[in-house]
């Protein structure tokens, strides 16, 4: 792989400034920026220089460009603002508990940049208040329940915040004796590294908070191999020195992450630095997110071909649809059916439950699948001719 090295690399100490207006963006045309400005009207545009300038503006296609400049498309009617229902499982403003053993805190609204794909976009509208800055409501749930062993700070991304805010946060999570592990949900690895090279007080935060029997871990979001510059290499290295354990997960995406090579390179390139990919997920049927939509079963076979050029250590991924009902693998797909697992289950009685559906080339998400004769699940439409519910 060769590494694209961003221009502001040589000097590793420069902030990047951030970016929220689509006419701030010199590359773009006149009527590129109108048509844009629609749709950031909508789902707001963030990013910042470093970023920016990891993209090829010859290339209309770049991946970095889809990643982060909106697209026309976000704008047809498609999707739902909370496709899995994370109201349901919300207990206080900000608090998630889907699974009996792990707790989400939604710390901010924000991130180092907004990503086209975000399954959460509706965190950024105008309208949408569900993150909660106070985490004392949090924690107070976290000690009432003792099988919580393990609390996920996300949003938006944590790591926008300031570094005394972090340390209050992890402060006040390791006082609690079952919290084995605390996981913060970041792209900022890949959005500014400059966020852990320029604060050595940072990294000092995340070392005392990293002990040998309760883990900090990183799950970091890389999505495509471009993003693995040296600075970004540089901020990683600096984390895993803290102690950190960093482990990736991201999507894949029509036009960024679906092609076998890019997913060989990526998963490759990661195993070299120590971050071994941990979840691929299929896209959710989120409000705004039809361009990046890939068919399951393309994108299985997509996968499979990926894993053809990795190494044991690099393809250790699983491929899971973070589905309303639980985390479920997609495990295999053959001429007639789609073999599915719940890896997670938000109901006892689905924990570890194997799901055969019929083949289906054109659905992308489980409900659009049919399951064989026998089985029965809320979230699948009463169908007479399969005889499921």
């Amino acid at each position: 792989m060769k590494i694209r090295n961003a221009r502001m690399e040589p000097g590793l100490k420069k902030q990047p400034r951030y970016i929220h207006d689509i006419n701030q963006l010199p590359h773009l045309t006149a009527s590129e920026r109108i048509q844009l400005k629609k749709v950031s009207d909508k789902f707001a545009f963030r990013t910042n220089e470093y970023y920016l300038s990891l993209i090829d503006w010859n290339n209309p296609d770049d991946p970095i460009r889809r990643l982060i400049i909106p697209h026309p498309r976000e704008l047809n009617d498609w999707g739902e603002l909370d496709a899995c229902n994370e109201s349901s499982i919300t207990v206080h403003k900000g608090v998630q508990h889907k699974y009996s053993s792990t707790v989400l805190l939604l710390v901010t609204e924000s991130c180092g940049g907004f990503c086209r794909f975000c399954f959460r976009k509706r965190l950024f509208l105008s309208d949408i208040d569900e993150v909660s800055y106070d985490i004392s409501k949090g924690v107070a749930y976290i000690k009432e329940h003792p099988e919580i062993n393990n609390v996920l700070l996300t949003g938006g991304d944590p790591m926008v915040l300031n570094t005394a805010s972090i340390k209050k946060i992890l402060n006040a999570l390791r006082k609690i004796d079952h919290v084995r592990i605390i996981r913060i949900g970041t792209k900022m690895p890949a959005f500014n590294p400059y966020r852990f090279i320029n604060d050595p007080e940072l990294m000092e935060v995340l070392s005392e908070h990293s002990h040998s029997d309760k883990r900090l871990y990183f799950m970091c979001h890389f999505d495509h191999p471009t993003e693995l510059t040296d600075v970004c290499r540089e901020g990683v290295r600096l984390l895993q020195q803290a102690g950190v354990i960093c482990v990736n997960q991201n999507p894949i995406l029509r036009g960024i992450s679906d092609n076998p090579n890019v997913i060989a390179d990526l998963w490759n390139e990661l195993s070299y630095i120590g971050v071994p990919q941990y979840y691929v997920f299929q896209g959710r049927p989120t409000e705004g997110n039809e361009p990046f939509e890939v068919p399951i079963v393309k994108a299985y076979f997509k996968i499979e071909e990926a894993k053809k050029k990795c190494s044991g250590l690099a393809k250790r991924a699983r491929y899971v649809m973070s589905h309303e009902s639980g985390k479920i693998e997609i495990i295999g797909v053959d001429y007639n059916y789609i073999y599915l697992k719940y890896h997670r289950a938000k109901l006892a009685e689905d924990e570890q439950r194997l799901i055969v559906c019929y083949r289906d080339d054109q659905a992308s998400w489980l409900d659009q699948l049919k399951p064989v004769d026998g089985y029965i699940n809320e979230y699948f439409e009463r169908d007479e001719e399969y005889g499921a519910a």
